[in-house]
């Protein structure tokens, strides 16, 4: 078990570098130790065994008692989720495979009839046809535009559908973090004959948090050649992995210089820094010392590395700046930088990681596609990491590559860091025109979380389309109930509950048979009357909003 003296000598090794951090450690201790340290504020004796953090004075363990309830309800929130892990886990598999087997053979009816002519599919996974628990939850896959009218991606040609805040464009994006959920071939499927898009490249890539590969991200053109745009998806919340849920409980963080205090999960889940060794953050996340190269990425054309179709194939693609000639002007515009010291990434660490996979393949694409713009999307956790993304290639200094940011919309999202960290993306991010939407639908659980109040430092930034239950846009600051567990919000969640389980039985009566929603959806609706916080964070409900936003003005003309 750690102690005073072994914390304070964690801190002491970091007590010359700039960077800060705190890690919430669950594993660390056990009810005795979290009640001694949340109800009787016994510090030394129990409080160093969950916090390991750089702040030598230990401010932030004595600041606030209330403080002391949130790091509380997140450790046993994540002890809770530790011990469910497998259990989920099966559960998961089990109910995949269950939700396959309907689906292949006709549903029950279709089964029994199956079963008795011994003639039972049996579905296959990480088959084009295997579908995700998300995929059976919402299953629509066709296009907006695809609904008013449009056989193929012509529509997108033009600059008046790229503008940031098109119905289209929206679409779009919430679609895309949903198709994130599927797996590769799924994906691939769905972008090639459906969306009739290019479809780039699949990535499995390491997350040090989870300590596997499973963080998932994908990347589609509008065309092959001469693209418009070019879109980046990272997966969300797996509804039945506890480490992904751990993640969103998780209030650990990283201070980053100039940038702010950043969860520190979503940084492991983008490959930048390991919490076992706090100090290979500030490897990773280094101003001034962020031109890495590697022998190993290949033009996405012909195979990203960490690719799931592409075969491993040389390349003398390099990162840090279009050009890696000695003269060249790197992305920050100054040859002296190239002439700096250089840390070397190892081809292992591009080929496992999410951000070093994408930033690669996206500079080729963007040399390939010289008018393409690329936007970034995801829904919960991917939300989280399409936000990160853009703000480590700021930090990076790769202006080059931002000068080509369309935008980045997010669906669902937790927060990732701090005010500073919204200040100075806000900062990049809002002119000349806003480049950033967060979409909230009214209780998602998700966007409110990690906690925040006068007290803790997690903050939301950025422009909020909030969607209330009849589907009503208002553009706001923070949504309503900012923290969920407001007992003046009690009762109207769940009489909100209802009247969207309700809403469920008769949307494909009053709205069209597109917006049918199938058993597993509601059934989701009637656990919904328990926990409503959960049901919410569906994609359904912010496919609907998106599609049936009472308030939303169109910005495009066909």
């Amino acid at each position: 078990m750690a102690n005073a003296d072994n914390y304070t000598s964690r801190s002491n090794k970091f007590e010359d570098d700039p960077f800060s951090y705190l890690i919430v450690r669950p594993e660390n201790g056990g009810i005795r130790e979290l009640l001694r340290f949340s109800v009787w504020g016994d510090d030394k004796a129990s409080g160093f065994t969950f916090l390991e953090t750089s702040d030598t004075n230990h401010d932030v363990v004595q600041e606030d008692r209330r403080w002391r309830w949130v790091i509380m309800v997140s450790i046993l929130v994540r002890k809770i989720l530790a011990l469910l892990a497998k259990p989920m886990e099966w559960t998961g598999y089990s109910f995949d495979f269950l939700l396959n087997l309907l689906s292949h053979n006709g549903n029950l009816p279709g089964l029994l009839y199956n079963l008795i002519h011994a003639k039972v599919v049996i579905p296959h996974r990480d088959s084009d046809t295997f579908i995700s628990a998300i995929g059976h939850l919402d299953g629509r896959i066709e296009l907006l535009y695809n609904t008013l009218g449009f056989s193929d991606s012509s529509s997108w040609k033009g600059s008046t559908q790229l503008e940031m805040g098109s119905r289209a464009l929206m679409d779009l994006c919430i679609m895309a973090s949903k198709l994130a959920y599927e797996n590769a071939h799924v994906v691939r499927n769905v972008v090639l004959h459906h969306w009739k898009m290019h479809f780039v490249d699949f990535y499995n890539c390491w997350n040090d948090f989870q300590k596997e590969k499973s963080t998932q991200v994908f990347i589609l053109s509008d065309k092959p050649r001469d693209a418009n745009f070019i879109l980046i998806s990272f997966r969300g919340t797996e509804p039945f992995d506890a480490d992904d849920w751990s993640t969103d409980f998780d209030y650990s963080w990283y201070e980053i210089p100039k940038l702010g205090k950043v969860h520190m999960g979503f940084l492991e889940a983008l490959g930048l820094g390991n919490r076992s060794d706090a100090a290979t953050f500030k490897n990773h996340l280094r101003v001034n010392d962020t031109e890495f190269t590697s022998s190993n990425s290949a033009s996405p054309s012909e195979g990203g590395t960490g690719s799931f179709f592409s075969e491993d194939s040389d390349s003398d693609t390099q990162e840090g700046g279009w050009d890696q000639s000695s003269d060249s002007q790197g992305p920050s515009g100054s040859a002296t930088r190239k002439k700096q010291k250089q840390k070397q990434v190892p081809p292992e660490m591009v080929e496992m990681t999410a951000y070093y996979t994408v930033r690669s393949n996206l500079k080729s694409l963007l040399k390939e596609h010289k008018n393409a713009k690329f936007i970034v999307t995801g829904h919960s956790l991917g939300g989280a990491l399409a936000i990160l993304f853009p703000a480590v290639l700021l930090l990076h200094e790769e202006e080059e590559v931002m000068e080509r940011l369309l935008g980045v919309y997010t669906f669902g999202q937790p927060r990732v860091g701090n005010m500073q960290l919204g200040t100075f993306m806000e900062a990049h991010l809002n002119n000349p025109v806003p480049k950033y939407f967060r979409v909230v639908y009214c209780n998602d659980l998700v966007p409110r979380l990690p906690y925040d109040d006068r007290t803790f430092l997690y903050k939301h930034f950025g422009v909020c389309l909030y969607y209330d239950s009849g589907y009503t846009e208002q553009k706001v600051d923070e949504e309503p109930n900012r923290n969920f567990f407001g007992i003046r919000y009690l009762i109207p969640e769940y009489l909100n509950a209802v009247w969207e389980l309700i809403r469920s039985l008769t949307m494909g009566y009053t709205h069209g048979p597109e917006y049918k929603e199938g058993w597993f959806s509601i059934l989701l609706r009637i656990v919904g009357l328990a926990l409503p916080g959960i049901s919410a964070h569906s994609p359904t409900d912010y496919v609907n909003s998106v599609r049936l936003g009472q308030e939303y003005i169109v910005q495009m003309s066909f």
